[in-house]
């Protein structure tokens, strides 16, 4: 929600560059590189401009000028890297590739989806512009938000696609103005990165229960759909054993750009925890 942020300004500093009006920067590199490819500012623009591939072309003429800015794109610690390659063979962009002695990232295959940061066991991989997606962002936004005095209300912690459900959080604000202190939407990029402690973190912080909203498989553009199902039903057997009822974390398949279906799994999933109550509340005395 920065004006320099929109495709829009992006568009006028690049026409502003081929005019000889802007001196090419790092900083407009950087504001190139800042991008979650998702395609929403080409798919709304009704005059047809392929946004993304000028773009695109323009990342890659600022590479050659020599300008060293990652923005988005994921990068590696060389000195924390175990070099076990984990994130080679998941990149669905095939952006990683391992050289010599070490994991190097094409930031023009990069699609920012994050895949890599769920399996680097190392944590040696960071996408240092996450604009609220990063594991430590969304951990911070869920105390924050269960922890607020101001707001008793809040019980459901929301982790959303972003490539999916972004335009259906907006129209869920739109028509749930007098519920949504019940809940928090966070958007993790892709569903598949979202690792399994940070859905029991916001169970520990005071969630009385997790939603997480995924693509289709089919419809999945960087492979994590399916992993997302495969670790919520490790998690949904790890709370029965523990006498927590596993339905308090539930997935829901959202189609992309379907808000009333991002809606209604919203709806119905804060309903059906309201009347559940709070986490614990069975083994009171």
């Amino acid at each position: 929600r920065w004006e320099v942020d929109a495709p829009r300004a992006k568009l006028t500093m690049l026409y502003g560059m081929l005019n000889g009006e802007l001196e090419p920067s790092n900083y407009i590199a950087e504001k190139l590189f800042e991008c979650f490819h998702c395609l929403r500012c080409e798919n709304a623009c009704s005059s047809g401009v392929p946004l993304t591939k000028v773009f695109a072309d323009a990342r890659a003429d600022l590479l050659d000028a020599g300008f060293e800015v990652t923005g988005t794109t994921s990068i590696t610690d060389d000195e924390r890297c175990v070099r076990c390659l984990n994130c080679v063979r998941r990149c669905g962009h095939e952006a990683r590739t391992f050289i010599g002695d070490r994991v190097v990232v094409d930031r023009l295959k990069c699609q920012s989806c994050g895949n890599c940061l769920d399996v680097c066991s190392a944590q040696a991989i960071s996408i240092r512009r996450g604009f609220g997606t990063n594991p430590d962002e969304l951990r911070e936004q869920i105390r924050r938000f269960l922890s607020d005095p101001n707001n008793p209300a809040a019980k459901v912690i929301v982790f959303a696609c972003t490539w999916s459900n972004s335009p259906g959080f907006q129209m869920a604000q739109m028509a749930q103005p007098d519920t949504a202190a019940e809940y928090l939407v966070l958007f993790t990029a892709c569903s598949g990165r979202l690792r399994s402690e940070l859905v029991l973190d916001a169970l520990e912080h005071g969630a009385w229960g997790v939603l997480v909203t995924r693509c289709p498989e089919d419809d999945c553009d960087h492979g994590g759909s399916h992993r997302t199902q495969a670790r919520l039903d490790v998690l949904g057997k790890l709370l029965t054993g523990i006498g927590v009822d596993q339905k308090r974390i539930q997935e829901e398949i959202v189609a992309k750009g379907d808000p009333k279906a991002f809606v209604a799994a919203v709806s119905t999933f804060v309903d059906q925890i309201r009347a559940q109550g709070p986490l614990g509340k069975a083994r009171e005395p």
